[in-house]
């Protein structure tokens, strides 16, 4: 007998119902809930995530942000998306001065093969973000599409 997760049983059907460029339109809305109209400078930010990834239930990742990471200026949050995820929003982590350093660790699922995102924003303002595309061989999480 096959058991399934609990969030298996409650995404599956919000993905039917929400139908095939659901994931794409919850990426790009969460994309911009996080850029809220700032456009994201490119340098200052590095994502280390294996290219190719034999099992979507477990990929390493992490982001390091280039930061003084002082009280007048610090990153406040990174962000990792997935944009084929069911839940693009992987997670968001919170920082204060007192992390001595702008840079995070952990591993994700992936459904599939898909570009990662993480974006840094900091207590000025700005915005930083970078990508890579991972290919995914067994995929993890269920699909929208």
């Amino acid at each position: 007998m096959m058991m399934l997760s609990r969030r298996v049983v409650l995404a599956v059907p919000l993905a039917a119902a929400a139908g095939p460029g659901a994931a794409a339109d919850d990426f790009a809305a969460a994309t911009g809930a996080i850029l809220r109209g700032r456009v994201p400078a490119a340098e200052g930010i590095a994502l280390e995530i294996p290219p190719l990834s034999e099992n979507g239930n477990s990929v390493d990742l992490s982001v390091r942000v280039d930061s003084p990471m002082t009280a007048e200026d610090h990153v406040t949050a990174i962000h990792i998306l997935a944009e084929k995820n069911p839940f693009p929003l992987v997670a968001t982590f919170s920082l204060t001065p007192r992390a001595g350093r702008a840079e995070v660790a952990t591993r994700i699922r992936l459904a599939t093969t898909q570009t990662i995102v993480a974006i840094a924003e900091t207590s000025q303002g700005a915005v930083h973000r970078t990508a890579r595309e991972v290919i995914v061989v067994l995929g993890a999480c269920v699909e929208t599409g």
